[in-house]
This record gives C-alpha cells, structure tokens and sequence, in this order.
C-alpha cells in the first residue's frame, strides 16, 4: 500500500513538474537578466546607466513575478525527489530482508536480550 501511494504521489508531482516547464525556464531567465541588471547597475557610474540598468531591472522583476507559478513546478521537485528517496531506501530494505532469513529472528533475540 505504501509503494501505491508513492508511485500515485510521484505521479501526480512529476505531471505538475512537467506543467510548469515553460514558468521554470521563463523564471531562471528572468532571475538571470534580473541578476546581471544588478550587478551591472552597481558597476556603472553615470547616471544614464544606472537609470538604463534600473528600467531593465524592474521589467526582468516583472517578468521574474508573472512566472510565480514556477514555484509550485519547484515544489513538485522536491515532492518528486522525496518519493524516489523513499522509494529506493524501501526497496534497499526489502532486499536486505530478504538476502538473510535469520535476520528477524535476529532482531527478535536481540529484543528479547534488552529485556
């Protein structure tokens, strides 16, 4: 039942990661222009290219806030690498499992041997 609710979960991630590539794209663009006007607008020493630098600034700042959308395509990232973490660390421990078969009874001694 666990490995069904991740395999939906990771499902429903990566079609909203897959929905929100073009917001994804749009945003690292925009956040790099925005990042060059910056640094660019610190640079400069006239007051032309400062205003210049400024202009550009706040158009790729508009344009980094109408791809916020791209956040949930961020989130669903994360959702997505969490759900394949978890589904390989669950697969690791069904393998150690099932190499040994005195592992539960060893577990079960070693329980026994706390009390």
């Amino acid at each position: 039942m666990k490995k069904f609710g991740l395999f939906i979960l990771g499902g429903i991630a990566a079609i909203v990661l897959l929905s929100q590539v073009g917001p994804l794209i749009g945003l690292a663009i925009s956040l790099a222009i925005l990042y060059f006007a910056f640094k660019m607008f610190i640079k400069t020493d006239s007051t032309a290219g400062k205003v210049l630098w400024a202009i550009i600034g706040v158009i790729a700042l508009t344009a980094s806030a109408s791809n916020i959308p791209a956040i949930l395509g961020i989130a669903a990232a994360y959702i997505l690498y969490v759900v394949i973490k978890n589904w390989k660390k669950e697969k690791q421990e069904v393998v150690t499992d099932s190499s040994d078969p005195f592992t539960n009874f060893e577990k079960q001694w070693a329980e026994l041997n706390k009390q």
